[in-house]
């Protein structure tokens, strides 16, 4: 129950009593009885106390008989009266009388409209209680040592509250601080306005210190006050000075700017890397947010200032940096604001506001900063993925990292594009398309995050630069993919020499990192099957963006014969893993020669197996071992017949061997192709026995020295007759001999070019110290003019596919415009390349001529059945 509610129930009992007893009431000279005395002592609910006595000191001692102002006694009615030991009878019958039981307490009686009239004056109370209690508070005040005593002071505020007389204190209170704090407390502030603000702003927090430890001292006294009057107006004490401190120093006119500037200067101290007053800032956003003004005034002035410093700062900073340093710079600034915001507990309106600018200046308005073709090139150019990293993170922040994409396409296509016309560095061109697609996969997945985006814009510009077509003299004036070209000697080189052929930037082993910690070099295991799948797999990722796959075809065609009929493959399992790559990229349509290929050497085997299986049971010796591989022309790569004469011995076994096979296979033909042979030849120097692995061009050569002198010699012309070659075929073939590293004949005169009026002599000087010797042959290796013929044979495939692709069109769809047609056309010749538009018209101008299709009045075309 409060203390106004239960005032007021005293007042209503007094009356009621002041009623009903006044003619009654007698001073009673008696005192009560042990008995009684003991049940007074009890404390009951229903117990009426008078007003207290006016002495502080005797403030909480009440009697239980009092005599009024007019002399009357005051009946207390919680004691029981006397009454008889029995009850009257009734029907004769005599009951006992219950005793009282101390235990039950009182029985309650309501009495209405009862007064007591107090002894003192309230109000002369009142004025007593406030002396003492404003002589405190000029102690309080004045910072002075308490030497009166709380208990009193706050006692005696709470029986000014229980009389009604709280709003009465309340409202002296908020006068004397008030009073105080614009006077005393606000002088001790504006003292050193003229200091600077960051001086006035540590005046201000030391006079806010001062209050909160007087507040806790008036917080003592007018406790009850506190929660029996303000508390329940949803209002508080510790509110009532924080508002006093807020409007009479805080908001002050000559103060706020300064206290709020002052909190800011810190900052901008901060930020100039000078030491922070930590402790003082922390008790400044304290205070704000106690007295209430940190949304208000701190928040919106901060955000200013700091846009004004990032906006200065981010001008400056991109112009005067490098796009990593400055991507570096504002990483670190913002870093640092939101530390900043995080161990001073600013609010998270602060922080979503302050990150918004911070983007907004850094990112959104540098956004073409940030994306310069010419800076993220020497970023690229670089390799620097660190730096990418950070740069896609910082326009992730805004989503704005996929606009590096045009940028990045710019880059790979210019890059690309020169190395794939630098026709210097046309063999190395497959090896930095695949260092550059590595460089390219690793920026993707590490610095932009596998962003889909940016990856199929990888994918686009890799398409785009690989499949630029230029007439050049490397293409000898055709629109043939030199890239086709190229990938395709790339693989015949890795299937030709293994992992030993790899080159080491695009080793595996080359690229790991031995480990910082790693004392002992042990042997790394090294896989070869493992590394050349992993580098057949790299070089099929370029091959997927080459359109025009017929001269890929083409030449791996060609080298895979070389392979096949020299028996220079390095391992048959690389050979079948390529093979099944390219079907299942390409179709089994674009592998069905090459499987078929590979079907005639194993037949040519078995054919051979058999075929000495036969002399065996004939027991017929051959002078010479021979080894024939029976080719279906289709399937294989046409090759051009070279005149040559045979040895007698050579020549007795091929014409078996027909015979042979014709007995077997009726209405067969077989055209033999000299210039595919290779032999070991057994030979005998002065200087020790060697076997030569040949051509059979070589061979046919050097049998020509058998028995001759020492000081012998044979001359061009002779050679030339006796050997039936062309001079173009025998030219290079004693240059193999005599000009080449290893030398079996001696040319004279000694020079590099061959000449009708050169000799040549057996070599009795040569040795090696190797018993097995390979004679490097220039027939084994691509020609120009070989290579001039495939690429016009490719080119001249191109318009008859491109031909047969516009009559199929036409008879599906009977009648076209010229734009649909050609727009077809490209689409469907695009796995095979694809012609540019002029030569599509001039293949259609050619059907037209050959009568497959018409051109309408309207300009379309019609199919002619």
């Amino acid at each position: 129950m409060s203390a106004n509610s239960a005032d007021r129930k005293r007042k209503h009992s007094s009356q009621t009593i002041t009623e009903l007893f006044t003619a009654q009431q007698k001073p009673n000279s008696n005192p009560p009885t042990t008995k009684r005395s003991r049940l007074d002592s009890q404390p009951t609910s229903s117990t009426v106390a008078t007003e207290p006595a006016m002495s502080t000191a005797n403030m909480y001692q009440f009697e239980s008989k009092r005599m009024d102002s007019r002399g009357d006694e005051i009946v207390d009615l919680t004691s029981s009266p006397d009454k008889p030991k029995t009850m009257p009878q009734k029907n004769g019958i005599k009951k006992p009388i219950a005793r009282p039981n101390p235990h039950n307490g009182a029985k309650r009686l309501l009495v209405k409209n009862f007064k007591v009239q107090p002894k003192t004056d309230p109000r002369e109370y009142l004025e007593q209680i406030w002396k003492k209690v404003d002589q405190a508070l000029l102690v309080v005040f004045a910072g002075g040592e308490i030497t009166f005593s709380l208990e009193e002071l706050y006692r005696g505020v709470e029986n000014l509250c229980r009389q009604g007389k709280a709003e009465e204190v309340y409202k002296r209170l908020y006068a004397k601080c008030e009073s105080y704090v614009g006077g005393k407390l606000k002088e001790r502030v504006k003292e050193i306005v003229g200091r600077g603000d960051v001086e006035v702003l540590r005046g201000t927090l030391s006079a806010w210190a001062v209050w909160g430890e007087q507040l806790k001292i008036l917080h003592w006294i007018f406790c009850y006050m506190d929660r029996a009057y303000l508390l329940p107006k949803q209002y508080s004490l510790h509110e009532m000075a924080v508002d006093l401190f807020r409007k009479i120093v805080f908001e002050d006119p000559r103060l706020n700017s300064k206290i709020v500037d002052g909190v800011c200067d810190l900052i901008a101290i901060d930020r100039a890397g000078e030491d922070l007053d930590r402790q003082m800032f922390s008790e400044t956003i304290k205070m704000f947010h106690e007295i209430q003004t940190y949304t208000m005034y701190f928040e919106p002035r901060m955000l200013e200032l700091s846009q004004k410093y990032v906006l200065g700062w981010a001008e400056k900073a991109s112009v005067e940096k490098a796009l990593a340093e400055y991507v570096k710079a504002a990483r670190a600034l913002m870093k640092s604001e939101m530390e900043r915001v995080e161990m001073f507990g600013l609010d998270n309106t602060t922080r979503r506001d302050l990150l918004t600018l911070l983007e907004d200046h850094l990112i959104s308005r540098k956004e073409s900063r940030l994306i310069n073709q010419d800076d993220l090139a020497n970023l690229l150019e670089d390799n620097a993925v660190q730096d990418l990293e950070q740069l896609y993170t910082l326009l992730e922040r805004r989503r704005l990292g996929e606009n590096i994409r045009e940028p990045f396409m710019k880059w790979i296509e210019d890059t690309g594009t020169a190395t794939v016309f630098d026709e210097k560095e046309q063999d190395s061109m497959v090896v930095k398309l695949l260092c550059l697609k590595r460089q390219l996969d690793t920026i993707w997945k590490v610095s932009f995050h596998r962003n889909s985006e940016l990856g199929h814009g990888l994918r686009e510009a890799f398409e785009t630069f690989i499949n630029k077509t230029k007439k050049t003299s490397t293409t000898w004036n055709t629109d043939n993919s030199k890239p086709g070209e190229m990938i395709a000697k790339y693989v015949d080189m890795l299937l030709r020499g293994g992992a030993k052929a790899i080159p080491a930037q695009l080793s595996s082993i080359a690229m790991k990192q031995p480990a910082a910690d790693e004392e002992d070099n042990e042997d790394v295991v090294f896989d070869e099957d493992t590394e050349v799948n992993n580098q057949l797999d790299q070089v099929l990722d370029l091959f997927r963006f080459v359109h025009g796959k017929a001269v890929f075809e083409a030449f791996y065609k060609k080298d895979l014969a070389r392979r096949l009929l020299m028996g220079r493959s390095a391992s048959a399992d690389a050979e079948r893993s390529m093979l099944a790559r390219l079907k299942t990229e390409c179709g089994a349509g674009f592998t069905a020669n090459l499987e078929q290929m590979f079907k005639d050497i194993e037949l040519a085997r078995e054919e051979m197996s058999s075929y000495k299986a036969i002399l065996a049971e004939r027991q017929q010796k051959q002078p010479l071992d021979l080894s024939v591989n029976i080719l279906s022309a289709s399937a294989w790569p046409t090759y051009p017949d070279v005149p040559v004469i045979i040895p007698p011995q050579v020549k007795l076994a091929i014409d078996k061997f027909e015979a042979h096979y014709k007995s077997k296979h009726s209405g067969r033909k077989l055209d033999w192709k000299h210039a595919l042979a290779h032999c070991q030849v057994k030979a005998k120097f002065p200087r020790g026995n060697k076997e030569l692995v040949v051509s059979s061009f070589q061979a046919i050569v050097l049998l020509l020295f058998n028995g001759l002198r020492e000081d012998e010699r044979l001359d061009y012309d002779y050679l030339k007759e006796a050997t039936g070659l062309p001079p173009n075929e025998l030219n290079r073939t004693l240059q193999s001999l005599a000009c080449a590293k290893l030398r079996p004949l001696t040319k004279h005169p000694k020079g590099r070019d061959i000449n009708p009026t050169d000799t040549f002599s057996l070599n009795h000087n040569f040795t090696d110290p190797k018993y097995r010797i390979k004679i490097n042959t220039v027939q084994l290796k691509e020609t120009q003019q070989e290579n001039k013929e495939t690429h016009e044979r490719v080119a001249a495939d191109r318009n008859y596919e491109t031909q047969a692709a516009i009559v199929r069109i036409l008879k599906a769809r009977k009648r076209i415009a010229h734009s649909e047609l050609v727009a077809e056309t490209i689409r469907v010749t695009r796995s095979r390349g694809t012609l540019d538009v002029g030569g599509i018209k001039r293949n259609i101008d050619r059907l037209i001529e050959k009568e497959f299709l018409e051109r309408e009045d309207d300009g379309s075309y019609s199919y002619i059945a």
